[in-house]
């Protein structure tokens, strides 16, 4: 594609895409004057500091320093490259993406693969579906589904299907259609035999449910085995990973319960795709699954972008509450809130609907325990605490969750209540809770550290850092303003960051173009982009006349502090030399001349 094209479309989806409105699909906003706050998605944080400027199509955060503009915003939030953001944002506005782009042999090999995988899974999905509902094969599964409540109208829903108990039907089926097997393999829907190269059909005889994206597209498909006589056959079974699928990534369900769970204010999270189906089927729509695997990171961050408020309801069985207590520090560190519902008599969700019904399930999620007191419940009741060494290996395991809570009312709460449920002096609890903090004040100081924080430690005279911005500001608007800085300040003397920002304005000056939101965030790095958006993030979107003092005010701060520095400089230097000689004698000169200018400018 040529690059005047790229342009065009970037600057036609720029045109049409509201950050405020992008952003609102993954937070919460509330106004406060001209600007709208939110908790940061990108760290865990109770009081907002997150802010989007509509008019100016940039986010910041004050906190953790993240910043951009709306596709950057995009690209972070869906962990996908900027130019895939700019895509997204077009297929969600309905407009076109160019293709007259000379593509790579891999790119167009890439691309053919992609829509091969979708095809045939959407093809074998009707498969399935009608094998179910229009074949006597499906007789069995029906049965089996309606026991389990699952009426027509959910089948239909969830386009639930049926592979026949044949070692090759859909592979006959598919390969007469004109189906390649290599499409079949690489979609995982068929397995090679050893004893001659030839395919069998990965499902049998099980009830098939498709795994489909939030945009309907199916990724593949999980099975859930009929006769549990075969002892060697897995109950429940996916496809195997494939370009278009990891589990890791996919919560079934999402795609029909994300607005339910905004609209709730919650998402529940089971274990598997036939405790969702029921939950639906009993009318609880805000309901997702994560697919034979633990729950991820990835699951964390794409359930937080609907909502805050996470509440797991696993099996209530030993490996359900290990689970449980795995997927739980997850949330956390994603700022979320986690919570817990417990199913009575140590059954699992479907069990417990069906008996006893929607409104039921609906009270114990409404008493779902928050996630420190499941800790608290789980670990005293895994834990021997009749020794002291028990009591103080519980007391660890619970303080190390304790630790990530920002209320401190509420965790002196929590490590009063540890001290009275294992019978410990509070003077013990606290001197584990120091020496907790001690190890993770001692870990975080060599552990990761936001790279957009680096402008902090450039940042040495608040003052002086933000005549530098102000510097920024008025040069992004009127571009001769900081023609006219240099011509007073040189560019070397400008900050890392802002010399960067300085660099790419003078760009665009030769250019002839006006710098802008898409250009900066192709051309500048991450951090002087996050500089950037902090720069201009809530301020006038002219320059104003106020703006134009501020500037003057600006550059005349900055010319003094670097008079000064220059002249502390030369002062320094003349210690060096011996008084009389010819260099003491330049440099006092020199001196001399700056602390004129020095006063000068003081006046």
């Amino acid at each position: 594609m040529q690059t005047a094209v790229i342009d065009d479309f970037v600057s036609r989806v720029r045109d049409n895409s509201d950050i405020l409105t992008v952003a609102s699909r993954y937070v919460s906003f509330v106004r406060k004057g001209n600007r709208y706050w939110a908790c940061c998605p990108f760290h865990s944080e109770k009081t907002p500091s997150f802010t989007v400027d509509p008019l100016k199509g940039f986010y910041h955060c004050f906190g953790c320093g993240a910043g951009g503009n709306v596709f950057k915003f995009i690209a972070e939030m869906e962990h996908i490259s900027y130019f895939d953001a700019v895509k997204l944002q077009a297929k969600r506005l309905n407009i076109p993406i160019p293709t007259d782009r000379q593509r790579s042999v891999a790119e167009i090999e890439s691309e053919r693969e992609e829509k091969s995988l979708y095809e045939v899974n959407e093809l074998a999905r009707n498969f399935f579906h009608n094998c179910l509902m229009l074949t006597p094969y499906g007789k069995p599964a029906l049965e089996y589904l309606a026991a389990r409540g699952i009426s027509d109208e959910i089948i239909k829903d969830f386009k639930i299907g049926y592979a026949p108990n044949d070692w090759d039907k859909l592979a006959t089926a598919f390969v007469k259609r004109g189906t390649s097997t290599k499409q079949l393999l690489n979609a995982g829907l068929v397995g090679t035999r050893a004893r001659d190269g030839g395919v069998y059909d990965r499902f049998r005889n099980r009830v098939m449910i498709p795994i489909v994206d939030q945009t309907g597209h199916v990724l593949a498909f999980g099975g859930r085995i009929l006769d549990s006589s075969d002892g060697d056959a897995p109950k429940y079974l996916n496809s195997p990973e494939t370009k278009i699928f990891n589990k890791r990534r996919v919560l079934f369900g999402l795609d029909r319960a994300a607005s339910a769970i905004t609209r709730e204010g919650f998402a529940i999270v089971v274990e598997g795709y036939m405790d969702a189906i029921s939950l639906v089927a009993n009318g609880i729509k805000n309901v997702v699954a994560t697919l034979g695997t633990a729950f991820t990171l990835e699951h964390a961050r794409i359930l937080n972008r609907h909502s805050r408020r996470i509440i797991f309801c696993y099996d209530s069985d030993e490996a359900g509450q290990r689970a449980t207590m795995r997927a739980l520090p997850i949330i956390t560190d994603v700022g979320a809130q986690a919570s817990v519902i417990i199913i009575p008599d140590g059954k699992d969700p479907d069990d417990f609907v069906r008996k006893h019904g929607s409104d039921a399930f609906q009270a114990l999620a409404a008493d779902a325990m928050p996630m420190i007191d499941y800790r608290i419940k789980y670990v005293l009741e895994h834990v021997d605490h009749r020794t002291l060494d028990g009591k103080i290996n519980a007391l660890r395991e619970i303080l190390s969750a304790i630790a990530k809570m920002h209320d401190s009312a509420l965790r002196n709460e929590y490590s009063r209540k540890l001290a009275s449920a294992l019978d410990l002096d509070p003077n013990t609890v606290n001197s584990e809770w120091k020496n907790l903090s001690l190890n993770r004040a001692s870990n975080a100081s060599t552990g990761r550290v936001v790279k957009i924080n680096t402008v902090r430690a450039e940042a040495q005279n608040d003052a002086a850092w933000r005549s530098w911005r102000t510097l920024i500001r008025a040069g992004w608007h009127a571009t001769d303003l900081l023609q006219h800085a240099l011509t007073s300040i040189p560019k070397e003397e400008f900050p890392k960051l802002h010399r960067e920002i300085v660099t790419y304005i003078e760009k665009c000056i030769e250019e002839e173009r006006r710098p802008d939101d898409i250009s900066a965030a192709r051309e500048l790095s991450d951090e002087a982009l996050a500089e950037l958006s902090e720069c201009l993030v809530g301020a006038s979107d002219e320059l104003t006349t106020e703006e134009v003092q501020a500037y003057m005010d600006s550059l005349k701060v900055l010319r003094l502090e670097l008079l000064g520095n220059q002249y502390r400089q030369l002062m320094n230097e003349l210690e060096k030399h011996q008084r009389g000689s010819p260099e003491f004698a330049a440099i006092l000169s020199e001196a001399q001349r700056v602390k004129g200018e020095l006063d000068f400018k003081k006046c």
